[in-house]
């Protein structure tokens, strides 16, 4: 049996991830499993920006992959960012394994206001739907209510449903057929 697997990413709070599993395992027609220890992201941390670089983690998240491993999410509050970008919600690898969220500019906080848990929830979910459709080597989709649409502030996350679209559901069916059949060789 393999799993989606998610690491917590520095510290992050259990509630979250936890509440990121049964929609996981809806959305995707796979069991999800916390993974035990925490990825310490100290060895991406840029001075210069007061963030993390992304892609760093997610090189390093592939050292994680199991055999089971269907796909891993890193899940971080620390802020990440890429180098030709001020921040990123998230990045993954196209067509691979690992993905990377990180909640820090999803909080109600960062933008000076009260916090609400059940916004972040519905934010992070989205974002993960997003980034783990990109490990299916899902593209930005057109329409904004997807969560496969291309979002570059919270509000556009916000106009995302926690769900992909019929399109892209079709295709993600098409990548679960072809993994049965890999699975079935």
């Amino acid at each position: 049996m393999r799993f989606l697997h998610l690491l917590p990413v520095g510290k992050i709070e259990a509630r979250l991830l936890e509440g990121l599993r049964p929609h996981l395992t809806t959305a995707f027609g796979m069991p999800c499993r916390l993974l035990p220890n925490a990825l310490d992201p100290a060895f991406a941390f840029q001075p210069g920006r007061q963030q993390y670089h992304s892609t760093e983690i997610l090189d390093r998240l592939r050292t994680c992959v199991v055999p089971d491993t269907w796909r891993l999410l890193g899940v971080t509050a620390a802020d990440v960012c890429i180098p030709i970008l001020t921040f990123v919600f998230g990045e993954a690898q196209r067509n691979g394994a690992c993905a990377l969220v990180s909640t820090h500019r999803l909080r109600q906080e960062f933008y000076g206001l009260p916090p609400d848990s059940g916004l972040l929830e519905g934010r992070l979910l989205k974002e993960a739907l997003h980034e783990l459709g990109h490990t299916l080597d899902l593209r930005h989709c057109e329409d904004y209510t997807c969560a496969m649409a291309a979002a570059h502030s919270v509000e556009w996350i916000d106009l995302r449903a926690p769900r992909f679209c019929e399109h892209c559901r079709a295709r993600i069916a098409t990548k679960s057929l072809e993994r049965e059949w890999v699975s079935a060789r």
